[in-house]
């Protein structure tokens, strides 16, 4: 309701002199009279007292209820004459939008429908405030009626009364009869308004003032007299205009934006359009509407389009791409406006990285497969002197360059999201969900994901880390950590984790033990310690091999066996059941006949083992020659340029056990003295695959030829014969000999599949103990629920499969652990004590 001043006028006493005697016509007159001098502004010579005192009379008379009715006529007739009449003088054609169906001329250009509406809306503003003004001093004058009279008869007050017929004689009257449904006042001031509304969102300027007075009065105005809050004109006869012609101005708009504009551009549109609408609700409209017509902008710029939006050219993939982070960041706080799950970003981005991430494991499947190592050329480190600069990487490594670089490009991507995620998405929770589900599918999409990983921790481990800072190699081992926690199959990481630490230990590659102790920590928080506790007891091992070492030499020097030329010897005990042992061997070791080492060695290795009995009773040692080294010395004699006496030359020579068994043989030979492979398999009991390797490192690398192999090829065969190279030569004394493919590599599908089916086999194992232990514990179980229990304990390590549960669960009830529930609704088991 409109609201007034009210001033106070002190009422008469009760029996007034001549209240009998009132003559309500004449009273009448002369009160209609000074209404009507009131209504055209010339109230100063009235007496307000006396028209009091006259109105106070006929409702003391009991006159009140033709007093009432009197004064709704005179309103009824002084709005639908003089005040219709002047607004309706303002209204022409140019008054109504050119897409108006009323429109009366079609002709008519925004500049003049502005003119043309600021008149009308000045008109009825004045009408409605002159109208508040006269009706407040009417008021005050039928004080005394609307306090006994109306309160009694419960009738509206005179102003509430005077607002209605306002409303009822202008607002409800015609204004336009010329068009077909004819338009009434408040009709057209809705098409004004709106209008003006429309030329202010195209930037025109437009008298803000006047719509808001305008508006104010539609609020103060009710459809019926109850003047319920829902009632108010401004909600149900403008406002549903007003956010309907919104919603089509916003649809038009989103759909010519899609094809006119970028998505960069659409977005800080949309998001300026969002802030025009809410100033206007404050400076033009009703604040009361601002929550409504940003919800017609959220769904018609936002919601209906942004599907279409994040699809386009230059969409989420565009500005992925191009590192667009500030368009981002628009794109996910205007679908964070209409729903807080981001479904279609969330798809967008998942999308994004699942084909950015199948790229990359395309590019390092495309790799050729790394051939089994007896067929491959010298490694790198196979092929230099100690100091020697390096030389690139052979083709034989092809595949573990490919498989590192696989893992640094999976961590390139995911930083690239991650500063995606930081930048542009708030870090929000739903999203990083989304991201981190994408990343764990693309990493375990690629079969050798497990092996890659772990390579790329060996690199580091060796070299990676080398001249880092605390914080740097932090960095690297939470990457590491991150990968590892991405994978489904840990297990299989276990495998390849246990095979590259157990040859950087054993071969001092790493670079720090106080790191690889780090990362094993780490894994342990992450994995848990049952996944550690192998890893952890190699470095026990490693530990009390040292003290075994420094033992063994003190055992020596007491037995009183110090000759110079005893052969020095370095232990490393390792526990059968702790190390990958048969990783170590290799593959053709497995079932070979025992190795026989020099007479030296021999005994030294008899001396030893008798030591390691008086220290541990019942143990017994196997020799592992594989994964031993040996520095030995060479005599090389060169011939003289001369003629003279040849020149001798000693170099120190770093090779394997194997090398070095190899190498004594020739000892015992004269000058030209050969041995042809078969000879020296038969005299040495070298596993093929690892003889052929040594004598391709001994023969066949260019820089190491301390053999002179015959007929000279890279390939080894049972005919060729080997002699010692009097000629070798380097500028080197100390001389490494690296073992062709001894470091890491990528294995290739025959040892792939041979790593396989171990794991295989030992997931039996794991899954029969989960099987057991949950039954244990439940003691009956159906089969659903078994199998689900069995997933869900099993899904830290690895992810089983159901077939091989099922399996599983046969074999338990044929070796009666575990019974089959005859009669049970749904099949079940009973767990056998």
């Amino acid at each position: 309701m409109a609201s007034r001043q009210r001033t106070k006028i002190r009422a008469p006493r009760r029996g007034v002199a001549g209240a009998n005697d009132v003559d309500f016509e004449q009273t009448w007159s002369t009160l209609s009279h000074a209404f009507g001098e009131i209504h055209t502004k010339n109230a100063s010579a009235l007496s307000f007292e006396q028209l009091y005192r006259a109105a106070y009379k006929i409702v003391l008379k009991k006159k009140g209820d033709d007093l009432y009715k009197k004064v709704a006529d005179f309103e009824t007739h002084w709005l639908s004459t003089a005040v219709r009449t002047d607004i309706a003088r303002t209204l022409h054609a140019h008054i109504l939008a050119d897409d108006s169906d009323s429109s009366l001329d079609a002709s008519a250009t925004a500049p003049e429908r502005r003119e043309a509406g600021t008149r009308f809306l000045a008109a009825l503003k004045s009408a409605w405030q002159d109208h508040q003004t006269s009706m407040s001093m009417l008021t005050d004058v039928l004080m005394y009626m609307d306090r006994v009279y109306c309160a009694d008869t419960r009738q509206p007050s005179i102003f509430s009364k005077a607002m209605s017929l306002f409303r009822d004689s202008i607002l409800y009257s015609t204004a336009i009869a010329s068009v077909q449904p004819p338009l009434s006042f408040l009709d057209t001031l809705n098409a004004v308004i709106l209008d003006q509304v429309r030329m202010d969102r195209d930037g025109d300027y437009i008298d803000k003032s006047l719509i808001k007075a305008n508006t104010y009065m539609l609020e103060g105005l009710f459809e019926t007299d109850a003047e319920g809050e829902d009632e108010k004109l401004y909600l149900t006869k403008f406002e549903q205009d007003f956010l309907a012609k919104s919603a089509v101005f916003y649809r038009e708009e989103s759909e010519r934006l899609l094809k006119e504009s970028d998505a960069g551009t659409y977005c800080r549109h949309v998001r300026r359009r969002l802030d025009e609408e809410a100033d206007r609700c404050r400076s033009t409209i009703s604040e009361s509407t601002s929550a409504k017509i940003i919800k017609v902008v959220e769904d018609e710029l936002i919601r209906q389009q942004i599907k279409a939006l994040i699809e386009m050219d230059s969409g989420v993939q565009f500005m992925v791409a191009n590192d667009r982070h500030e368009d981002l960041g628009l794109v996910f706080e205007l679908e964070s406006r209409v729903d807080p799950k981001k479904p279609e970003l969330t798809k967008a981005i998942q999308k994004i990285i699942q084909e950015m991430g199948t790229n990359v494991n395309s590019n390092a499947m495309n790799q050729p497969t790394a051939q089994p190592a007896a067929q491959s050329a010298p490694a790198e480190d196979g092929e230099t002197g100690e100091k020697e600069k390096a030389r690139p990487v052979e083709k034989v490594n092809q595949q573990t360059v490919a498989a590192l670089k696989w893992v640094q490009d999976v961590l390139d991507l995911k930083d690239r999201f991650d500063r995606i995620w930081k930048l542009a998405f708030n870090q929000d929770q739903v999203l990083q969900t989304a991201q981190t589900r994408s990343f764990s599918d693309t990493i375990n999409a690629l079969q050798r994901s497990s092996e890659y990983i772990s390579l790329f921790i060996d690199d580091n481990m060796k070299k990676g880390i080398k001249g880092k800072t605390e914080e740097e190699v932090d960095q690297v081992l939470e990457k590491a950590i991150t990968l590892v926690r991405y994978l489904q199959d840990k297990d299989i990481f276990e495998t390849y984790y246990k095979k590259h630490l157990s040859k950087r230990l054993l071969m001092g590659k790493s670079v720090s033990l106080d790191v690889e102790k780090q990362m094993l920590g780490r894994m342990k928080i992450e994995l848990g310690n049952s996944f550690t506790l192998k890893m952890e007891a190699m470095f026990k091992d490693m530990s009390l091999s040292e003290e075994l070492t420094s033992g063994y030499q003190t055992y020596i020097s007491k037995l009183g066996e110090n000759d110079p030329k005893r052969i020095d010897l370095s232990i490393n005990v390792l526990t059968s059941m702790t190390w990958p042992v048969e990783s170590m061997r290799g593959h053709d070791e497995e079932g070979e006949l025992k190795t026989i080492y020099p007479p030296a060695v021999e005994k030294i290795k008899t001396s030893f083992e008798q030591y390691y009995t008086t220290k541990y009773s019942g143990r017994v040692l196997s020799w592992q020659g594989g994964m031993g080294t040996a520095d030995i010395k060479g005599t090389f004699k060169l011939p003289s340029k001369d003629g003279g006496p040849p020149k001798t030359r000693v170099h120190e020579l770093n090779v394997s056990t194997y090398m070095m068994i190899i190498l004594s043989l020739f000892n015992d030979l004269p000058v030209d003295g050969t041995l042809t492979y078969e000879e020296i398999a038969a005299q040495t009991n070298i596993p093929q695959n690892e003889l052929i390797r040594n004598l391709q490192s001994l023969a066949v690398a260019p820089k190491t030829r301390i053999l002179v192999k015959d007929p000279m090829s890279k390939d080894v065969k049972p005919t060729d014969r080997f002699s010692f190279n009097e000629k070798f030569t380097s500028k080197f004394i100390k001389v490494k000999v690296g073992v062709v493919t001894a470091g890491n590599k990528v294995e290739n599908d025959k040892e792939r599949k041979d790593t396989e089916k171990k794991n295989n086999d030992s997931r039996g194992f794991v899954i029969e103990a989960a099987i057991v232990r949950i039954m244990k514990q439940r003691k009956e179980l159906s089969h659903q629920q078994l199998i689900n229990e069995t997933l869900t304990q099993l899904s830290a390590q690895f992810k089983p499969d159901v077939t091989m549960i099922k399996k599983k669960i046969e074999s338990l009830i044929e070796r009666e652990y575990l019974e089959r529930i005859e009669d049970a609704k749904l099949p079940s088991y009973r767990y056998l004590a």
